[in-house]
């Protein structure tokens, strides 16, 4: 999040100014006391806010923002606010640190994504019961988002603006943050008010900070860096001190692919197909296919093969070399297998193209025919696997990472989800690895 694009919001300009040593004072205690109660209402978010300096930044600052070190707040805009929504906003700027908005924005609009960023925090905020939510001043609440993250949120209020301008919309309808989730031309600039923060980056201009409160403290990219780090290792120590459950599940995540060593996604798919045969090994069959090694490798006991799934979702970013580079490591490590089955399909919001490839016509699942470009349903999957009586020995994704519903059935069998796009999404159930082209 950019904090300097938008740190006069016409809303908040004239909160700008002096401060009133009586008034920040004041003020000071009120977020001391919101930070205390948060330890006891909600520890994950108390032990995190916490550990940011209270920073004074009437000058610049017309709301509240955060560098992950410091919480900079305009004394003003705090206090109009309630205690409860002061945890609130703490909470808030609190997830957008630990979420890293600001990395994750790439070449988005900046203004848009803050408010995809603001409806995925408060939402989190709401769910977790943290603080109140803030109604002293508009914020970015509607449930009609449900469980999407920032980047599908952006990508749903890209494509209603895209849907108003198409159709002529002036945006003098049932439109807006709080209505129907339709953003026309006329109200794009009420949704960009509506925001109640600049977020968690200083300036990228050296000229901002002069050192005399007029501006954040300008970061070198090493001591960026570092607050990353340090907001990574708060994070973790912050969720061990609560109780199962009261860490946000976004969170939850992140701090799972933290703790757990990145794999290369080759070699954990891999030993996930590998291991649906490591109590079958035979001495008694050996494996004809690997005659040229210096050895006898074990085949497998007769009657025994290995039955998986391969879903690819085809409507994100996926390329045509990616999904060949992807379906011939699996034929590659299928090679190594006595006898198997692959039933085959893609996905968007149903099933298209199921195939079947066992070692009679392995060769041709490079040219398998790609098909559908729709949203992402991996509920669409479990439903087909339930029509058609399969149950798999593995199921492996090859997605996005971003689906429009939930990620499906958890007990069906152990599930793979390769993921391409991103390297902070973590499937809340089965493995997770990451693709990179070689």
């Amino acid at each position: 999040m950019d904090s300097t694009e938008n740190t006069k919001s016409s809303k908040f300009e004239n909160l700008l100014g002096e401060t009133d040593p009586q008034q920040d004072a004041e003020v000071i205690e009120k977020l001391i006391t919101a930070r205390v109660n948060l330890l006891f209402k909600a520890p994950f978010f108390g032990n995190m806010a916490v550990r940011l300096k209270l920073t004074n930044a009437d000058r610049w600052c017309s709301t509240a923002a955060t560098d992950g070190r410091r919480f900079y707040y305009n004394s003003k805009f705090i206090d109009q606010l309630k205690s409860g929504e002061i945890e609130f906003l703490f909470g808030h700027e609190v997830l957008h640190a630990c979420y890293d908005h600001m990395s994750r924005r790439d070449d988005r609009h900046p203004e848009l994504f803050n408010i995809a960023c603001d409806y995925a925090v408060n939402r989190d905020l709401v769910d977790h019961g943290v603080g109140e939510l803030i109604t002293s001043v508009p914020v970015l609440y509607d449930r009609q988002y449900g469980d999407m993250i920032s980047e599908e949120i952006y990508d749903k209020l890209f494509d209603d603006i895209e849907q108003q301008m198409d159709s002529g919309c002036d945006g003098d309808g049932d439109g807006g943050a709080g209505g129907k989730g339709k953003i026309g031309k006329g109200n794009l600039d009420d949704l960009l008010d509506k925001m109640i923060d600049e977020h968690i980056a200083p300036s990228d201009d050296p000229e901002s900070d002069k050192g005399d409160g007029n501006g954040p403290t300008q970061l070198t990219p090493e001591e960026r860096e570092q607050i990353k780090n340090e907001i990574k290792d708060a994070m973790i120590s912050s969720s061990a001190a609560c109780e199962a459950g009261d860490t946000p599940l976004g969170v939850a995540r992140l701090i799972k692919t933290l703790t757990n060593p990145k794999m290369d996604w080759r070699e954990l798919l891999q030993q996930t197909l590998h291991s649906t045969i490591k109590a079958d090994y035979s001495w008694m069959r050996p494996n004809r296919r690997n005659a040229y090694y210096d050895a006898i490798i074990p085949g497998m006991e007769p009657g025994t093969q290995i039955d998986i799934v391969v879903a690819i979702d085809t409507s994100g970013s996926i390329s045509e070399s990616m999904l060949r580079d992807f379906l011939s490591e699996i034929s590659g490590i299928m090679e190594t297998f006595t006898e198997f089955k692959i039933h085959l399909f893609t996905f968007d919001t149903q099933v298209y193209n199921p195939q079947f490839f066992t070692s009679e016509n392995l060769k041709d699942i490079t040219e398998y025919d790609i098909q559908g470009c729709g949203g992402t349903d991996f509920d669409c999957v479990f439903t087909h696997l339930a029509e058609e009586q399969v149950i798999p020995e593995r199921l492996i994704f090859f997605t996005d990472g971003y689906p429009c519903g939930s990620w499906g059935d958890e007990n069906l069998c152990e599930t793979l989800f390769v993921i391409h796009g991103s390297t902070s999404i973590v499937a809340p159930f089965g493995l997770t690895a990451y693709y990179e082209e070689s």
